[in-house]
């Protein structure tokens, strides 16, 4: 079938609000497609590029970043808290594996969110689910829960504003590994945690000023001054998917979608005749799916053969979401089946999605353990098999909440939850957390 942008409208979708004033809606569509795109179809292909390096095992994916961003909690401390955070994590893992770690953050566009009810109940009053800040509020009030098309414009005017600002850190002397101490989160410094990574931060700072002394210095060798972070979200929201999209005419002449570097596809929204698939297939942006534990193995096959047809490396990351004890029953037979047939995709491990549970305070969480185990099984069970855990993608945030428990670095229990758990929708790792996993991986790595 002859695919268009718009392709999709002739499709059954999941997990989409319903407007109340479709003029409205389009209105908002048409001034969304009238602004400028927040990447470069050639930046796309950069990260293509990076995964397929990926892929065949010569470099290491790091995916993460929040739940789902907020308009309310848009500001430049969190920006940089990020920053910080996902350079600390790409510089143990680097460290402790030698290889390049191509970093993706869940951010620039990680608005909305699938529910599993269209509907929540709170003290006998029911109202539509909160679906993200780029459809309706999470306020639990009528008004706030109605689908608004102008959430859009507002979510296009935060992402562009901190893809600016993580291009700033990136390239205007934040990122220079002669900085690498003062990466270190202030609430992390004066823990175990904080001291390993001082002693990291010491050794590479004996090697830079090697490298120096050498005539390598930063101020010579971009790559000891610079860095990249790709951005990525879910695509659920086709409409604004949809607007951004774009042909590259100075290019290759195909489609990109242009609100962020990479897409992907939630297990909730995959089904093989279904619209995601069917914008999915026409953009030429590297892109990826969640894999669940009710998976098949030819439904897998397929959808890689919908979604990428040429078997193009860097192409399709297939994102393992299984739970810790579930994966061993499930993810082997699909590796397998993958593996046989030939095909050629970036496995990544979400140990974060398949591990929620409802604390004995009634926040819902993730045990730090059951998210470790997952990791590590995903590990085992590649290197049993002979192919390639090519990253991880990890809802966290670079500040010091209590969302998650567990973890030696800060032994969060049920009763520290209410303390600091400001997440809007599903809970993150925070830097220690996170900081620590990133030690373990690359630990797993070296195996």
């Amino acid at each position: 079938m002859r695919w268009t942008p718009s392709s999709w409208r002739d499709f059954p979708i999941k997990q989409q609000p319903t407007y109340e004033d479709e003029k409205v809606l389009k209105d908002v569509e048409a001034e969304l497609s009238s602004y400028p795109p927040l990447i470069f179809a050639g930046e796309a292909r950069t990260l293509k590029e990076q995964l397929a390096a990926v892929g065949r095992g010569e470099a290491f994916l790091l995916q993460g970043g929040d739940c789902a961003e907020s308009f309310s909690d848009f500001n430049t401390p969190n920006i940089k808290n990020f920053f910080k955070l996902i350079l600390q994590m790409n510089m143990v893992m680097m460290y402790s594996t030698g290889k390049p770690v191509v970093k993706v953050g869940r951010i620039a566009g990680q608005f909305a969110k699938p529910r599993s009810s269209d509907f929540e109940e709170i003290n006998g009053i029911s109202l539509p689910s909160y679906r993200g800040d780029i459809i309706n509020g999470v306020e639990f009030t009528e008004e706030a829960r109605i689908p608004n098309p102008h959430n859009m414009i507002r979510a296009y005017n935060q992402a562009s504003a901190t893809q600016n600002l993580l291009r700033a850190f990136s390239r205007g002397g934040m990122a220079d590994l002669n900085k690498v101490h003062k990466w270190n989160l202030d609430f992390i410094k004066d823990n175990e945690l904080g001291q390993r990574y001082k002693e990291l931060s010491d050794k590479i700072d004996k090697a830079v000023k090697f490298m120096a002394a050498c005539g390598l210095s930063s101020d010579k060798v971009p790559q000891l001054h610079q860095t990249t972070i790709f951005t990525s979200h879910e695509a659920l929201l086709l409409n604004y998917e949809e607007a951004l999209t774009k042909k590259d005419s100075e290019g290759d002449q195909q489609y990109y979608d242009c609100s962020a570097h990479m897409l992907w596809i939630g297990d909730r929204t995959r089904d093989l005749t279904d619209a995601h698939i069917e914008y999915f297939r026409g953009i030429a942006n590297p892109i990826g799916c969640k894999v669940g534990p009710t998976m098949g193995e030819d439904e897998l096959i397929e959808l890689i053969d919908a979604l990428n047809p040429e078997n193009e490396e860097g192409r399709l990351n297939l994102i393992v979401r299984m739970g810790a004890s579930k994966i061993q029953e499930f993810f082997p037979k699909l590796l397998k089946r993958v593996k046989d047939e030939g095909r050629n995709v970036v496995w990544s491990c979400d140990p974060m999605h398949g591990n929620i549970e409802k604390s004995s305070t009634g926040y819902k969480t993730r045990d730090f353990e059951n998210i470790l185990s997952e990791v590590e099984q995903f590990f085992n069970i590649h290197k049993e098999m002979g192919t390639v855990a090519g990253g991880i993608h990890l809802e966290m945030t670079g500040n010091n909440v209590t969302e998650c428990t567990g973890s030696t670095s800060c032994s969060i229990t049920d009763e520290d939850l209410a303390s600091r758990y400001h997440t809007q929708c599903d809970p993150r790792l925070n830097a220690n957390q996170a900081l620590e996993l990133s030690f373990m991986v690359g630990n797993m790595i070296n195996k």
